[in-house]
């Protein structure tokens, strides 16, 4: 699969999984199925933002694109999964986008001390776990999606990005030591991420996923408005 292969396959199950956590009563059957099938995207985001990183050209530019629609949809997401209330939900819970600011400057962080302490491993080691550690501490106080699970995530795809074996038993780790519960599925999505050819795709979709995530969460919330739910 390509780039837009997989990023389709996130937004499709990102989609499901907010469909049920926006619509459904959490004791459904139809809720669980679709929480479930839902914990296949973030993995996969996760994989796209090192892929992404690796192949960018302007790390600051990347990060400050994050930052920007993490504050543009942290309006929709408080409204949708924080009790419907934008006040209660400033710094109570926040969107994805944090998350993946926070671990792409992380690994942005891990790149440079690879570089800069190459030849002193004991240097190099000691500040790429005090940097692992500080944006899991700051992913954990903001309460970020995923929290510092999504921020190991991102880190190991990182750092085992050319040991496939390694990659896969870290992200089934990090699922289910720090998911638990149906998070556990989330290591399913490396069936496809193994299937990825290297090729970006189709092209002209370079911010699909950075409309489509404020986009859709806010017309689920419309939705849940209907007298119906």
């Amino acid at each position: 699969m390509n780039g837009f292969n997989l990023k389709l396959i996130a937004m499709i199950t990102m989609f499901i999984d907010h469909m049920a956590a926006i619509l459904l009563p959490s004791e459904s059957t139809a809720w669980l199925v679709c929480r479930s099938i839902g914990r296949l995207a973030f993995p996969i985001f996760c994989f796209l933002l090192v892929e992404g990183f690796l192949h960018t050209h302007n790390v600051k530019k990347y990060l400050a694109r994050l930052l920007l629609f993490a504050l543009i949809s942290e309006i929709p997401f408080d409204l949708a999964f924080t009790s419907r209330s934008i006040h209660n939900g400033f710094l109570l819970h926040q969107n994805i986008f944090f998350t993946l600011f926070i671990g792409l400057a992380v690994i942005y962080g891990l790149s440079i001390t690879l570089t800069v302490f190459a030849k002193n491993i004991v240097i190099d080691k000691l500040l790429q776990s005090l940097l692992i550690l500080t944006g899991c501490f700051i992913a954990y106080k903001l309460n970020t999606d995923y929290e510092y699970m999504g921020v190991l995530m991102i880190v190991a795809f990182y750092l085992l990005r050319n040991n496939k074996i390694l990659l896969v038993l870290a992200v089934l780790s990090v699922n289910t030591l720090f998911g638990l519960g149906i998070q556990t599925l989330g290591a399913v999505s490396m069936m496809f991420i193994l299937t990825y050819n290297g090729k970006r795709g189709r092209q002209g979709n370079k911010y699909l996923f950075y409309v489509f995530y404020p986009a859709h969460i806010f017309v689920l919330y419309l939705i849940s408005l209907l007298p119906v739910f």
